[in-house]
């Protein structure tokens, strides 16, 4: 399957009955400004490139969302809950981006889009979430040209910062993408 556009991508997804069931559970905690994220949207893309048959399976389901009013961190662990409760199969990681800021010393996001936007690449700055009709909205802050030609490099705030493009090349190491996706081309 060619994979051009970010309409291309949205439509991948919303053939996906897995993710479409991921997308409709997390949509019933009605969390404000919510995203579906990072490896979720970004081993899709991998997988479908490298035709592989079978979804590689992920070591968990990144929901995040942006609420400047509720940051407890305790909140997070009661709305994964919530979703195992939903859906059980899923291994569920929730966070506020209004509180993670402060992982990476920086200052305060201003939405969950600016979350993304400060993740460590460029193909994994990617979410997804479900609009009222039901269909699939990306945001790709980014743009999706390295996802869709298997470039793995640092968005611009984890190459120009020191101690963040550090966190890069180590997560790059230990995250090892390309002994399951081959064709994968990484920018250290």
């Amino acid at each position: 399957m060619m994979l051009k556009s970010e309409h291309d991508i949205s439509q991948l997804i919303q053939q996906c009955n897995d993710m479409m069931e991921i997308l409709k559970a997390v949509q019933l905690l009605n969390l404000p400004d919510w995203w579906v994220c990072a490896g979720f949207v970004r081993s899709k893309i991998w997988d479908t490139l490298h035709e592989f048959q079978e979804s590689t399976p992920l070591s968990d389901i990144d929901v995040i969302y942006f609420d400047v009013m509720q940051t407890d961190e305790h909140l997070e662990k009661e709305l994964e809950q919530e979703l195992r409760r939903i859906s059980p199969t899923y291994p569920w990681s929730v966070k506020n981006q209004a509180r993670m800021h402060v992982i990476n010393d920086l200052p305060p996001y201003k939405s969950a889009e600016d979350g993304i936007a400060k993740f460590p690449e460029t193909a994994t700055s990617l979410g997804v979430r479900l609009d009222t009709p039901g269909n699939v909205v990306l945001t790709a802050p980014h743009g999706i040209q390295d996802v869709i030609n298997l470039i793995v490099r640092p968005t611009p705030l984890f190459k120009s910062t020191k101690h963040l493009a550090a966190v890069y090349n180590q997560r790059v190491k230990s995250k090892n993408w390309q002994s399951r996706w081959q064709r994968l081309v990484t920018e250290t």
